[in-house]
């Protein structure tokens, strides 16, 4: 309990600190102007929605190959917060894109990929609510968790396999070196801590309540 309330606490001190951050400090892009501050929340939060999914890849392989309850337990624990950041991130995208391109949404392939993410591993949870209970949909639940990972890369890579409106990376192995002032480096690298303290602490809350929801399911299914 400890640690899951650390982990809390330190969140929102980042939290607020981000905040600090993105009004009072950084500077406002020439090109993007003050829009480009969702920058700050959009990038960090796709790359969470990522480390989740890695994490539903790990916990699924794990399963497979053990079969753990406690490494299903933290795949499906994964895949609902990757779901959710995955969702923040397309939002805070469509806000990004009404006042820089005119629009909402544009069939983008970085975005459509992004799209295309979020309805696998909302289609994971689905199987998972409605797959047979025990050994057989958790196996099924693995499989998916494991392919639909594919997408991943994909979305990461889409700015610069298919040049469009979207801008490149700028963070990461395919970012361009000095694409980020000294500033927008530490606001962004403070934003990634946040939400990566802050999935933390989901993942254990939500791994917790998971592991609890299956011993009460074995206990109903066993006196059915």
């Amino acid at each position: 309990m400890t640690g899951r309330l650390t982990l809390l606490g330190s969140s929102g001190v980042l939290m607020m600190l981000l905040l600090t951050l993105i009004f009072l400090w950084v500077p406002t892009d020439i090109v993007l102007g003050i829009s480009q501050r969702i920058f700050y929340f959009h990038v960090p939060m796709a790359l969470v929605a990522f480390l989740a999914f890695v994490v539903v890849v790990v916990g699924s392989i794990g399963y497979l190959w053990k079969k753990s309850e406690r490494m299903d337990a933290l795949a499906y624990a994964a895949a609902e917060i990757g779901v959710l950041f995955t969702t923040l991130m397309l939002i805070t995208g469509m806000l990004w894109a009404k006042p820089v391109w005119g629009v909402w949404w544009t069939w983008s392939p970085q975005l459509t990929t992004s799209l295309i993410l979020w309805f696998i591993y909302t289609a994971y949870l689905m199987l998972r609510s409605y797959a047979p209970q025990g050994d057989q949909g958790a196996r099924y639940g693995a499989v998916m968790g494991i392919i639909g990972f594919v997408d991943v890369p994909i979305v990461y890579m889409a700015a610069k396999w298919w040049r469009d409106v979207h801008p490149e990376a700028v963070v990461g192995p395919l970012a361009d070196e000095g694409s980020l002032e000294g500033k927008m480096v530490i606001a962004f690298l403070v934003g990634l801590l946040a939400f990566t303290t802050l999935f933390a602490y989901l993942l254990m809350e939500r791994y917790t309540l998971r592991r609890q929801e299956s011993l009460v399911e074995r206990l109903r299914y066993s006196h059915v």
